[in-house]
């Protein structure tokens, strides 16, 4: 049985859903704070919070958990400037206690929902899983520092662990099970698409004078469904030893940007939308894009589904079927 953590939530429920295709039994974890519990389903869950060590312990004395894949966390850049607290306390005590449970329920492979954040400012086009990791807020500097306890723990208790750097998940499943069903919601794809259902009064661009062809940021967008596998990959690779710990890139290895989404949006829907124009955010780097190489080679992983058209698309579909729009 594989542990999920965050499993009721937006990526964690598309990645037990591809495990269950696989043939694995999941057990969630979830205290469903940004989780949904309509997104459960009949999966085992348990209704716990990993930062009490005892409902971890539950988890482990219950079920014969076999590896786990993790995804519990606090994830919004602007709330860890406000209440950087939350975030070590969750994203670094929390995953403590997750290493601990591991250590003393003996399992030792995981799969580590991490993210870009951690690399801050690229110094490159496109960025390598060898750049450098100087994250600039700290949701980032949280992230990497579970990443490093990771490595401590593998050291001490032979943990081994694969961290999953991924940089912009968007998209739903394409049958319409689950999608983005975040409050507050900070995504580009679903804000644009919540203007589009007049759920929201216009789009606002954060920065039109970067230095990118149309003056907009960039980003490098894949599909909730292609990372999904990418996570099943990593950990059925993990359970067999033809792959050690190290840290992996998920990307397309192409950008878009966000006057290119907004266009992809009106095409899909086929609405026009309101535009307002604004100034910049601090910490936004004109372009995230990944270098793609290793995943590709190491998990022999590439995207199906992370066309900007099909993610609009089946994001569209998802929002239509969530809100009733």
């Amino acid at each position: 049985m594989i542990l999920v953590t965050g499993g009721a939530g937006y990526i964690g429920r598309h990645t037990v859903q591809a495990l269950e295709r696989e043939g694995f039994e999941t057990l969630i974890f979830d205290d469903f704070s940004t989780g949904h519990r309509d997104f459960v389903g009949d999966v085992p869950f348990i209704k716990g919070d990993i930062c009490r060590f005892e409902d971890l312990q539950t988890a482990f004395s219950s079920y014969p958990i076999e590896g786990v894949l993790h995804f519990a966390g606090k994830a919004l850049v602007a709330e860890s400037r406000e209440h950087p607290e939350l975030y070590y306390e969750t994203n670094v005590g929390g995953g403590l206690n997750l290493l601990r449970a591991m250590t003393e329920a003996r399992v030792r492979p995981l799969v580590f929902s991490s993210t870009c954040a951690t690399y801050g400012v690229p110094q490159t086009e496109s960025i390598a899983e060898e750049h450098p990791q100087n994250p600039i807020n700290p949701y980032g500097e949280t992230k990497l520092a579970f990443e490093r306890a990771m490595t401590w723990f593998g050291s001490a208790h032979g943990i081994r662990h694969v961290s999953l750097r991924y940089f912009n998940a968007a998209g739903a499943d394409p049958d319409g099970s689950y999608g983005e069903d975040h409050v507050p919601e900070t995504h580009l794809i679903p804000l644009v698409l919540e203007a589009a259902a007049r759920l929201r009064n216009d789009v606002v661009i954060h920065g039109t004078d970067y230095p990118t062809p149309d003056g907009t940021c960039v980003r490098d967008y894949e599909h909730v469904t292609d990372l999904a596998q990418a996570h099943v990959t990593a950990l059925r690779m993990l359970m067999e030893r033809t792959i050690e710990t190290q840290a992996v890139n998920l990307g397309t290895g192409q950008g878009a940007s966000v006057r290119e989404i907004i266009e992809a949006a009106q095409k899909v829907t086929e609405r026009e939308l309101t535009v307002t124009e604004g100034p910049r955010r601090e910490g936004d780097p004109p372009r995230l894009v990944a270098a793609v190489e290793k995943a590709s080679a190491l998990l022999d992983w590439s995207p199906q589904y992370s066309d900007v058209a099909l993610i609009v698309e089946t994001a569209w579909r998802w929002l239509k079927k969530r809100k009733g729009v």
